[in-house]
């Protein structure tokens, strides 16, 4: 599972524009100017995936593989100068279908409308409303196989003060990783009340955030409906970077759960080098889409894995090469007061080359061993190229 960071300003402002320079005497009455202007970016993608999941077939045959092609295009059209509409559609092709599994995005062929928003920016303030990508601690997409997960929700975010960002969003809808045209209607769960409150600050030596959620669709995904306060707070200090971060999910019926985690990041020698911490206790904690747990790997949330966990990583590139390694180990304690002592872990190996600014090739080697293995390891390889134009 590809997890893709986005920043936190650049999910919930797509495409707001500021106008400035200095101001010219008025020489006639000008109501307000308005720009069109349409932008087009598009990407062609094709992502193979094999694994040895299975006592009869080995990787790389037909039956434990999946090839999938597909054409993004993202469309921005300004109105004026801070009012604009953003349209992102995928078409996709599977080429082979491993018959244990649904075909990507569940279908042979098919198209996303994966972004359909409109957003405008007054002074310090832009509004999202429609399809988008969220980009929240806890409740967010990431961007796997064909297309990330997507979101239908009224986004405001807030920058009036400096180095500090403050965001609201109320979910009505979400479209689950690889599951096609898919767009669940959260508001028919439970009470239908799904919003999150954030704000998040970074000065770049000082950085921290405190995030609130009401998830009434949690029992789609989690134990139960929940409620959650996520706090992260971090110091650079040059040489190397501390960070630690805290959740606690309230079940509505559920027992609760706490998470704690901390980590510790330096460069060294041309490396990229990170140790983390995290503990799950009582409950696997509350989270839609994914989490951001510092442990968290390419196939494993942390969040699932009730109990400690530490993950290290190494990183580096090479010209045009980009290469990470990473061990992390899950212990998976008792949850709900049922016993399980089954320890996982994970190995991923995730290595990347740009050919020029449009064309990017990319490999992920994976080895797995959790409680939904039954304990035996799981090789996975996935294989992906983009063309940009």
């Amino acid at each position: 599972m590809k997890f893709t960071k986005l920043s936190l300003i650049a999910a919930v402002a797509v495409s707001s524009v500021f106008a400035g320079g200095d101001i010219e005497p008025v020489v006639t009455p000008v109501v307000e100017e308005v720009v069109s202007n349409t932008t087009i970016n598009g990407k062609l993608s094709g992502y193979y995936i094999t694994n040895d999941d299975s006592a009869i077939n080995d990787m790389f045959s037909k039956d434990q593989s999946q090839l999938g092609l597909a054409v993004t295009l993202d469309v921005t059209h300004k109105f004026t100068e801070n009012i604009a509409m953003n349209f992102g559609a995928i078409g996709y092709v599977n080429a082979i279908k491993n018959p244990s599994l649904m075909y990507m995005e569940d279908e042979k062929n098919g198209a996303i409308l994966n972004v359909a928003n409109l957003t405008a920016t007054f002074a310090d303030t832009t509004f999202i409303l429609g399809r988008q990508l969220l980009d929240t601690p806890m409740l967010g997409g990431f961007d796997w196989l064909l297309a990330p997960g997507s979101f239908e929700a009224y986004t405001v975010a807030n920058n009036s003060v400096e180095n500090l960002t403050l965001v609201g969003s109320y979910v009505r809808t979400w479209r689950p990783n690889n599951t096609g045209n898919n767009f669940i209607n959260l508001t028919d769960i439970d009470d239908g009340n799904n919003w999150t409150l954030g704000a998040a600050y970074d000065n770049k030596t000082i950085n921290g955030s405190v995030w609130y959620y009401n998830v009434d669709a949690g029992m789609a995904v989690n134990p139960d409906k929940y409620t959650q306060v996520y706090v992260d707070a971090g110091y650079n200090f040059e040489v190397a970077k501390i960070e630690a971060q805290y959740a606690n999910t309230n079940y509505d019926t559920a027992i609760d759960s706490d998470v704690f985690g901390i980590k510790a990041s330096a460069t060294l020698g041309g490396f990229n080098i990170m140790a983390a911490y995290a503990n799950v206790s009582d409950n696997t904690a509350g989270f839609v889409g994914r989490d951001t747990i510092y442990t968290s790997s390419w196939n494993i949330f942390a969040a699932t894995a009730v109990g400690d966990s530490f993950k290290v990583e190494a990183g580096s590139e090479f010209g045009s090469f980009t290469g990470t390694v990473s061990y992390a180990y899950y212990e998976y304690e008792t949850i709900g007061g049922i016993a399980n002592d089954e320890d996982g872990s994970e190995i991923d190996i995730i290595l990347g080359y740009t050919f020029n600014d449009a064309i990017d090739l990319n490999v992920v080697y994976t080895n797995t061993t959790a409680d939904w293995t039954n304990l035996d390891d799981v090789n996975a390889l996935e294989v992906y190229a983009n063309y940009k134009f």
